[in-house]
């Protein structure tokens, strides 16, 4: 029996052996098994400039698949003193902010290696020396008027939201917080402003979002400007005391979805929120307001290793992704959602515009990002632009015949035999005009030739209108004439008068060539445009952002000569003694009929934080935040991407 013995206890121990080496082989493995956040951030009082040192190429993984969430906030308090802050008058805290209803079901980021994703900027080839300067001169000409801008501002409205740049007042428009300031600090950064720049990060890091403003807060604009123009000025910079406002901002923002299904109040009223009044989501929401959290919300999580933002903006995203292909535009989501119900698939206007544009960028963006370990952002953004395409993008009929792409909205509706009737209002936005730069985005990053095409396309229409307008500059919103069909487009001039004529509400079959001139000269409409729906310019960047993004993608020589006829039109009608103004009426003419443009006192703070980076990033070297490092989110506060790393990159 002895040798039966024997052999049952070496066949066991060989077969512990295997057990305790795969064993042994996984866990060494994990080492290497890349925790996405990407560095341990030491987030002591340090305020000394200059000393957030922050280590970008990632830190050495744990074997212990607990410590990563260590500091994750698990929705408890032990700070003994948040009670009383709560209920009397003084500015909360809010990181110790109690919830009402606590996440049980933490939902976590992948840990997994990052993806190699495709290629998205073009290799540029070596320029020449006349190129070269003409490229510098004009960046060198944005970055004047960025200088002007941000004197006036300094000396005029130091902290507050806005200047005026024609009375030189100032406004609080978004929350009193400083908003030009927070969002310029990234411009300050690229443009090399770093005496600026340290001047600006101590003046923001004083700023106490522990006061509220009276009225409800807009969060969806609070995160795009604050909490993204934190968090991308320290991603380029690394300084700490930005990555605490950043999480200052981020712990406000999270308690608007304290509410019992986890959906965020998009128009929240943070003070009943201070008080512990209950809070529910509201039953009309535009998309863009809840759909626009998913960069800012998952960076913040990657880089203080607290998933509470992930988990917040995760689960809005698996409302949208399981009910996306289930509204009456299957693939596209309604302008307006319920999220006391999440019910995002029952309303009937569909557009990638205003009230739903940032929710379709932020989905490739995302996917980027997250380093392709969130597929589900690729699915969505897929599916969206494919009935897009199909339904919203229009090819209008122009005096040039050039074949360019307006994307308008759809109505989808269900007649009484319950078939869907899809109807297109030719609508073009100055807003939309960022399309062309997502699709030309997502095209590259999913290898989809078409999505880069119609991008392309989508660009050449807001071109064209920025061209064909009295004065350079493209309106706020305005209409056109769809073509029968894309492949036979002449230009029919009795065709277009009649649509003129119409959209102005006068039918008839009979062109009156009198009434035609009339309503031509009252409305002041050029050839091409049917209507002029809203004739404001209010220093819109969505035009010029998706000719950078079409020349970092696609190399285009003419582009660059393009960003530059705009700038200049921009700059020759919106420039004022102390900065530049927004239009009240691009349109509008002196006595003599010559264009006269009349500026409305206004300069938002993406003047600064977006138009003017954009065109200062198209006359930059094509390195200056590569697209295949950075996304940019929709206020174009650059964030870094995930990248994969070799193993011992993460060691170090």
């Amino acid at each position: 029996m002895m040798p039966s013995i024997t052999r049952r206890r070496t066949w066991t121990f060989f077969f512990a052996g295997i057990i305790l080496f795969c064993f042994y082989s996984f866990k060494k493995a994990d080492q290497y098994v890349i925790d996405p956040f990407r560095s341990r951030i030491d987030l002591t009082n340090d305020d000394e400039p200059g000393t957030g040192v922050v280590r970008t190429g990632g830190y050495k993984p744990t074997t212990d698949a607990t410590t990563a969430d260590t500091s994750t906030n698990t929705n408890t308090n032990t700070d003994t003193d948040t009670s009383t802050e709560e209920l009397d008058d003084k500015p909360i805290r809010w990181k110790n902010f109690v919830p009402q209803y606590p996440v049980k079901d933490m939902r976590r980021f992948p840990k997994a290696y990052p993806k190699a994703l495709p290629k998205v900027q073009k290799y540029f080839d070596e320029e020449s020396d006349p190129d070269r300067e003409v490229r510098v001169t004009r960046r060198e000409a944005v970055k004047a008027t960025f200088k002007r801008c941000w004197k006036s501002y300094r000396e005029r409205a130091w902290l507050s939201d806005e200047l005026a740049p024609v009375s030189g007042g100032k406004r609080d428009t978004f929350g009193g917080w400083g908003a030009t300031l927070v969002d310029s600090l990234d411009t300050l950064w690229i443009m090399g402003m770093k005496d600026e720049f340290e001047e600006a990060v101590t003046a923001a890091s004083k700023i106490d979002f522990q006061k509220i403003p009276d009225d409800k807060l807009n969060v969806f604009e609070t995160n795009i400007r604050y909490l993204g123009g934190f968090l991308s000025a320290y991603d380029l910079s690394g300084d700490k005391r930005l990555l605490r406002k950043a999480k200052e901002v981020g712990d406000m923002l999270y308690v608007a979805f304290d509410t019992p299904n986890r959906m965020p109040i998009t128009r929240w009223d943070a003070n009943a929120a201070r008080l512990r009044e209950p809070q529910v989501a509201d039953e009309t929401v535009l998309l863009a307001e809840i759909g626009s959290f998913s960069l800012e919300f998952i960076r913040l999580s990657l880089v203080t290793e607290d998933s509470k933002w992930f988990d917040a903006v995760q689960r809005i995203t698996e409302k949208l992704h399981n009910q996306q292909m289930t509204s009456k535009l299957p693939g596209m989501w309604p302008v307006i959602v319920n999220a006391k119900k999440e019910e995002f698939n029952t309303h009937v206007d569909y557009t990638i515009g205003a009230m739903a544009d940032s929710l379709y960028e932020y989905l490739p963006k995302t996917y980027a990002l997250a380093g392709g370990l969130l597929p589900e952002y690729r699915e969505m953004y897929e599916a969206a632009m494919d009935m897009a395409i199909r339904h919203n993008f229009f090819r209008p009929m122009l005096p040039d015949g050039k074949d360019v792409l307006v994307s308008g909205m759809v109505n989808a509706n269900k007649d009484d035999g319950e078939k869907t009737i899809i109807e297109l209002r030719p609508e073009g936005q100055h807003l939309v005009c960022f399309a062309g730069g997502m699709l030309a985005f997502g095209g590259k990053l999913t290898e989809n030739s078409t999505h880069v095409e119609k991008g392309e396309k989508l660009m050449d229409g807001c071109v064209w209108a920025y061209l064909n307008m009295p004065i350079g500059i493209m309106p706020e919103v305005f209409s056109m004439l769809p073509c029968d069909a894309a492949s036979e487009c002449s230009w029919d001039e009795e065709k277009w008068k009649k649509a003129v004529l119409e959209k102005a509400g006068v039918h008839g079959d009979d062109v009156e060539p009198e009434r035609v001139q009339t309503v031509l000269a009252e409305k002041r409409i050029p050839k091409g445009f049917t209507s002029i729906g809203d004739s404001r310019y209010i220093l819109r960047p969505e035009a010029i952002e998706s000719v950078f993004i079409l020349y970092r993608t696609t190399g285009r020589k003419d582009l660059p000569d393009t960003a530059w006829k705009m700038f200049e039109a921009i700059e020759k009608y919106t420039k004022t003694e102390l900065a530049n103004s927004a239009l009240s009426d691009i349109t509008a003419v002196d006595e003599d009929g010559n264009p006269k443009p009349k500026k409305s006192d206004s300069m938002e703070s993406f003047w600064l934080g977006e138009t003017l980076k954009y065109f200062y990033l198209i006359f930059s070297e094509p390195d200056v935040i590569t697209l295949d490092e950075y996304v940019f989110n929709t206020e174009a506060h650059p964030l870094k991407r995930l990248l994969p790393r070799m193993p011992r990159d993460y060691e170090r």
